[in-house]
């Protein structure tokens, strides 16, 4: 992901029928409560907590004064070498403000970027990223997560509907996406949606 605009937060209303955003799906690397301004920086964080660049994101940075208003970024992003972003969504009303939002977010030491429509809805990576963190709470049992270790040690990699058929009970699907999530293993999300044809790896360590 890259560089991002103006305007204060708003949050979107959210019919008292639906969940708030939050609650939506788990999340992986924010380290609170996350408050999205809408449904977009929410499959947005879905790519946040999948993207191996990605060391933790958090929403609401600490706001940036651009021309005496206050601008609040849809993320703060620390990637893996150390290095922290400010990002916004493309839905945001920056006002041809970026220019003054980038520059106030450099003095402050931080990068800033606006993460555009084809990063976040191009491709199969978003499907593929809820899809999986549906079971980002799920614990897998020491006995199974060695049994299907040693299994892809063995075989070099298996197909996802191989992997189910390693772990015992009616929990493979479960078990396999969250130690995708857990980094044990591994998959392509942007070759295709997951599927049983999809091709699982050991990650080494």
């Amino acid at each position: 992901m890259k560089d991002l605009s103006p305007c204060q937060v708003a949050e979107t209303s959210v019919p008292e029928k639906h969940p708030p955003l939050h609650r939506l799906l788990p999340t992986l690397k924010c380290e609170v409560t996350p408050h999205f301004r809408s449904l977009i920086t929410r499959d947005c964080a879905c790519l946040l907590d999948l993207d191996p660049t990605v060391e933790r994101w958090s929403t609401r940075p600490t706001p940036l004064v651009v021309a005496d208003v206050a601008h609040i970024a849809d993320f703060t992003v620390r990637d893996t070498s150390g290095e922290t972003s400010l990002f916004d969504c493309f839905d945001r009303r920056l006002n041809g403000k970026t220019d003054a939002i980038r520059t106030a977010a450099r003095e402050q030491g931080l990068r800033y970027r606006t993460v555009t429509r084809p990063e976040i809805y191009d491709g199969f990576r978003l499907q593929n990223a809820r899809d999986l963190l549906r079971y980002a709470t799920f614990r897998v049992s020491l006995s199974e997560r060695v049994r299907l270790l040693a299994t892809l040690d063995d075989q070099g990699s298996l197909t996802l509907a191989e992997c189910m058929t390693v772990i015992s009970g009616n929990y493979g699907v479960a078990a396999v996406a969250a130690l995708i999530l857990q980094g044990f293993i591994e998959v392509d999300l942007d070759a295709a949606v997951l599927g049983p044809e999809t091709i699982v790896r050991r990650i080494s360590r």
